[in-house]
């Protein structure tokens, strides 16, 4: 398998995570792409531009990162990282997992303003995106994650690793101890271990 793969991504964190998760890590070749040079190699195999995008050994390109976790999920021997359809377990991962998601897509945003003119529009689409990211880890705060063990944990893992990254003049932990204590833990783990971002 091939991946579209940009070293400080959080989604591509995710994905890789997934797969060391899995045990399938060593099945994937990671090619180096910046989604916002739009290269034709990247356009192939995925018409939005964005990383991260796989191809699989049937020559089949998945994107994006849910997708792909999910895809991911059915190789390998290792537990599954999504629950049962239908089952509540699934809903409740699912649900971990958008949260997790929504925090990367409002910090992302707030990242990609930073390099521009702080005018008030622009003020305000950061304390809107900023006051979403907080109120998710309010949430999150109340119902930790339990371990590493499916797709919800694994994105809450990435997400809070992301804000550290990008946003570690912003502490998080203070005011969400159980959070924090969580994600001490499992930053121990292969999964995070293994993909902590640099650059």
């Amino acid at each position: 398998m091939k991946l579209h793969h940009a070293a400080t991504s959080p989604y591509v964190r995710k994905v890789m995570a997934c797969a060391i998760a899995r045990g399938i890590a060593g099945r994937i070749e990671t090619v180096p792409a910046n989604p916002y040079a739009s290269s034709p190699e990247l356009l192939a195999d995925n018409p939005l531009s964005k990383v991260p995008a796989l191809v699989t050994d049937d020559g089949v390109a998945v994107y994006d990162s849910p997708v792909i976790c999910e895809y991911l999920d059915t190789l390998g021997d290792a537990a599954p990282l999504f629950p049962p359809t239908g089952s509540a377990a699934r809903l409740a991962a699912q649900v971990m997992h958008a949260a997790a998601d929504g925090i990367l897509d409002a910090a992302l945003t707030r990242r990609m303003n930073m390099p521009h003119p702080q005018d008030d529009a622009r003020r305000a689409v950061d304390v809107r995106q900023k006051a979403a990211v907080d109120r998710a880890l309010d949430v999150l705060e109340k119902a930790p994650p339990q371990g590493l063990s499916d797709i919800g944990a694994i994105a809450v893992g990435c997400a809070l690793g992301y804000l550290d990254f990008r946003f570690a003049h912003e502490p998080w932990r203070e005011t969400r101890p159980a959070l924090a204590a969580w994600f001490a833990a499992v930053s121990e783990l292969p999964p995070l271990a293994q993909t902590v971002p640099v650059g």
